[in-house]
């Protein structure tokens, strides 16, 4: 990684064009059960596939949230699009949207359910402005693999589990499998 600081020919330390931009860039930062991703885009890709999208917006008081399911078979049941379902097979899935008032201990958060069954599918909470993360889940990937998340590991099918790792993303997506 570059360094941060440049000498001045007086001697004088001054930040670099590079740092400023980095800073400038800060990511996202995702923590998946015990997991802590930096710096990310907000985008989880599993099996390769971008299967959901956090967005936080602090200034709003606003998490967003983008997702694909899919039934155990690989067939796509439902599409959540910035905390709106536009395609939502037997009116299956429902969608809790919570808004922060502002006030530092009220964070925004966003919660996704089966009708049917009552499990919960998401629950992703705002941490603090760039910091989301995401408390349970259970679906299935676009290969239609299971998908555990606990506040202590996560697990795709029987072969993954990840638990206290952090990852630098460097701006870019999460990969889970």
């Amino acid at each position: 990684m570059k360094d941060s600081l440049e000498l001045r020919e007086d001697g004088t330390q001054a930040t670099s064009e590079f740092a400023m931009a980095d800073t400038q860039r800060q990511g996202l930062e995702l923590h998946i059960g015990s997991n802590i991703f930096r710096n990310t885009n907000g985008v989880i890709k599993i099996h390769g596939k971008e299967q959901l999208v956090v967005e936080s917006r602090p200034d709003q008081g606003l998490l967003l949230l983008t997702l694909d399911l899919y039934s155990p078979a690989g067939q796509h049941i439902a599409h959540l699009r910035r905390n709106v379902l536009a395609f939502n097979r037997n009116d299956r899935f429902a969608i809790t949207i919570h808004r922060s008032d502002g006030s530092p201990t009220d964070a925004p958060w966003v919660r996704m359910a089966d009708q049917t069954t009552g499990d919960v599918i998401i629950d992703v909470r705002a941490v603090s402005g760039l910091k989301s993360q995401i408390t349970r889940g259970r679906f299935c990937s676009h290969k239609g693999i299971p998908v555990e998340i606990t506040p202590h590991y996560c697990r795709i099918g029987s072969g993954t589990t990840r638990f206290g790792d952090i990852v630098e993303n460097r701006g870019g997506s999460v990969t889970l499998d």
